[in-house]
């Protein structure tokens, strides 16, 4: 088949679930040679129309051809023998084995008996063609969030996959990182297989895609050739309105600290040093942001001040009160707000409903021996009111939300404490630009109200929107601390990739 021809064609795609319609009479062309974005806000079926076409989930109505041949997926094995492969937003690796066993678990090969370390060599050999850095020898549960995406990146590209589905794909990269990974893309378009991405960067999908398709409440908004349309009106399509973000911050006289680390250092999962003699403040009502690529210590920060991770050397103060020793319980009372990275498992209790998932860090502070589950329902209503979190019911277990919908329900819960300091990782990570709004306005008002707020960021767009001061990290060191105002997106690239500057004043 020549290149530029339909490959992937489903017509009238419905899927339901209690309470909700995700996909409704959807269809989608994907053509072979192209990069094909996905776009929509949280909870527009995006992921679930990917999980019909990747024999995940099984369409209620509607039909799936590929290369021109109708086709029915029983299990996600059906489609990958189609030559179908996803790297989903949230990965499906078994986090006690290895990147190597876990790209050995889904080859087709058939054979019994595999030589490990030559399989291994492979792997290394595929990461370095593709300008991937993956050790096929470390353990899931001890990468961090951005090199388990890596690793789901490398697993799909290895079986060989025709037709590749990236679900937010560059989350965790660079910029540098995230040009070179389109460039692979880009050839691999080129040679015929057909790329589809789901992500909520416009700025990305203007400048790398071929084609884009909206969806908008479960139905399939329009398909327009990337050439022909811009971010605005893309943004239109995706949430009915036009978005206009005011990124002026006000001047905000800071008050006194709120957090101070001298010389922290700790381990990370493997038993490496992950944080070395790390030191910083932030003032109440300053937004510090944190730039680095995944991996570099970002993630052992952020546990380090909500207290779960221990230190090894070093002191932590919280509104001038030491809390090197304290307990998680302890810096909660104390007014410290964590938003982790692992929204579903860390954040929120997956089997939970969104009541019990809102009261989790409170439900010790009600007064009596019994919880007020009206006044509980009560204020969880609330809150998915003013945050904007689209549900069917409260009743509902919340791994039944889409990704955004997930983090704007744990930013909900974190927020509505009340807290002296925010710690917050990747807070905008797979929302889409009205959420984005949302929680960019929610965390420039705590600013406002004199909280301190603790951004850690993969967007430097967005570090340097909201940040008032950005410390960069490498390998676990600082290598400078700048204002967004006097210094550049490609200076802070340069330290991210490690090159060491001089500290500001303010340190």
């Amino acid at each position: 088949m020549s290149i530029h021809t339909p490959v992937v064609v489903m017509k009238n795609i419905t899927k339901t679930f209690p309470g909700t319609l995700a996909n409704d009479q959807v269809d989608l062309t994907i053509n072979r040679g192209e990069i094909h974005a996905l776009l929509g806000e949280n909870g527009a079926g995006k992921s679930t129309l990917m999980s019909v076409l990747t024999g995940l989930y099984r369409p209620d109505r509607g039909e799936i051809y590929i290369s021109g041949q109708p086709v029915e997926f029983y299990s996600p094995k059906d489609a990958v023998n189609q030559g179908i492969g996803m790297v989903h937003q949230h990965f499906k690796l078994v986090k006690t084995f290895t990147v190597a066993e876990n790209i050995l678990l889904g080859l087709q090969s058939g054979k019994e008996i595999y030589d490990l370390q030559e399989f291994k060599e492979k792997i290394q050999g595929f990461c370095q063609k593709y300008g991937f850095t993956v050790d096929p020898d470390a353990l899931v549960y001890q990468l961090s969030i951005g090199e388990q995406q890596r690793a789901e990146i490398v697993k799909a590209l290895f079986w060989g996959a025709e037709i590749l589905i990236l679900d937010e794909p560059t989350a965790v990269l660079t910029p540098q990182e995230a040009t070179e990974l389109y460039k692979t893309l880009r050839l691999m378009a080129g040679q015929g297989k057909s790329i589809i991405v789901i992500s909520h960067k416009l700025n990305e999908v203007m400048e790398n895609t071929d084609t884009i398709t909206v969806l908008r409440g479960g139905k399939a908004i329009g398909t327009v050739q990337t050439a022909n349309t811009n971010e605005k009106e893309l943004t239109r399509m995706m949430v009915g309105r036009y978005i206009l973000f005011n990124s002026s911050k006000k001047k905000i006289e800071p008050g006194t600290k709120v957090l101070a680390l001298h010389e922290v250092s700790c381990l990370g999962n493997r038993g490496q040093m992950a944080l070395k003699n790390i030191s910083l403040h932030i003032f109440n009502g300053e937004i510090l942001g944190i730039a680095g690529v995944a991996g570099n210590g970002q993630s052992e920060l952020a546990e380090v001040i909500a207290g779960l991770r221990p230190m090894e050397a070093g002191t932590k103060f919280i509104n001038g009160i030491d809390h090197t020793k304290s307990s998680v319980r302890n810096l909660i009372t104390a007014g410290v707000s964590y938003v982790p990275e692992d929204r579903l498992g860390t954040g929120l209790v997956p089997r939970l409903n969104a009541v019990d998932n809102f009261i989790l860090k409170s439900y010790q502070t009600t007064p009596g021996y019994f919880i007020n589950w009206a006044a509980a329902k009560e204020q969880t209503q609330a809150a998915v009111e003013k945050f904007q979190i689209k549900l069917a019911r409260l009743s509902n277990s919340v791994n039944m939300l889409s990704g955004g919908n997930l983090q704007k329900l744990l930013l909900a819960r974190e927020i509505s404490a009340d807290p002296r300091l925010i710690v917050a990782v990747y807070p905008m990570r797979g929302l889409d630009v009205g959420a984005m709004e949302v929680v960019r306005t929610l965390l420039m008002s705590q600013r406002e109200a004199g909280k301190g707020v603790l951004l850690i960021s993969e967007e430097l767009e967005e570090l340097f929107m909201l940040s008032d001061r950005i410390v960069v990290l490498h390998e676990g060191e600082v290598m400078g601390v700048v204002q967004p105002s006097d210094t550049t997106i490609e200076a802070v690239g340069m330290m991210m990739a490690g090159k060491r500057m001089l500290k500001d004043d303010g340190m």
